[in-house]
């Protein structure tokens, strides 16, 4: 792992955030820890990367403020055997792994450093990404529709076929989602579209 490291740790369990904290101060990481991501997120580092305990919620929350804010960092999760389907959202949604605790012995400092690496080349299309899907969740259902079929090419007219409704609508609907994405054309537009993934 590389020296320096600066680590934020999030967990609310006093003891398991004590025993990582020390492991890491050993091996010549910075560890900062929290016992909550409100408590990170009022302080939130300038650099570094995040380990957090997945509790369910904190993730998502993590993830939906990086976004929002735009201030991207690494992260890596940790939980007690956690379902795999679980663990292959989490990393969908940008975490750069997902590790079960107890960690087995080297296993935390191997999926830092790898973490490390891969967040230098991933972290600002991550960023993009999460920026684009929360733009995208400003949508209401229908103007959503109408991304994706401007995203799909489709003219006004094919989108007010395809939806059932009159192409006026439809133009209604896209000049409120530009608006909304903060997009002055089309083009803009498809671009936070496929950013954000959308289906």
């Amino acid at each position: 792992m590389s020296g320096g490291l600066q680590l934020s740790l999030i967990d609310s369990d006093s003891r398991r955030r004590a025993g990582i904290s020390h492991g890491l101060i050993g091996g010549g990481v910075h560890v900062e820890p929290f016992e909550g991501v409100s408590e990170i997120v009022a302080r939130w580092p300038r650099t570094g990367m995040i380990l957090a305990h997945d509790d369910g919620t904190a993730l998502a929350t993590l993830i939906e403020h990086m976004g929002r804010s735009g201030a991207w960092l690494p992260l890596v999760a940790f939980a007690e055997a956690p379902a795999i389907k679980h663990v292959v959202r989490a990393m969908q949604d940008g975490v750069l792994d997902y590790i079960v605790w107890p960690f087995a012995d080297g296993e935390l400092a191997e999926a830092l450093t790898a973490a490390q690496e891969r967040g230098r080349t991933i972290t600002n299309a991550k960023l993009r990404e999460a920026m684009a899907r929360s733009r995208i969740t400003a949508l209401s259902d229908r103007e959503r529709e109408v991304l994706s079929g401007v995203a799909g090419g489709l003219s006004n007219d094919a989108i007010a076929r395809q939806l059932g409704i009159s192409p006026r609508t439809v133009e209604i609907h896209r000049a409120k989602m530009l608006n909304k994405l903060g997009a002055n054309h089309s083009s803009e537009a498809i671009r936070i579209a496929i950013e954000a993934a959308l289906d």
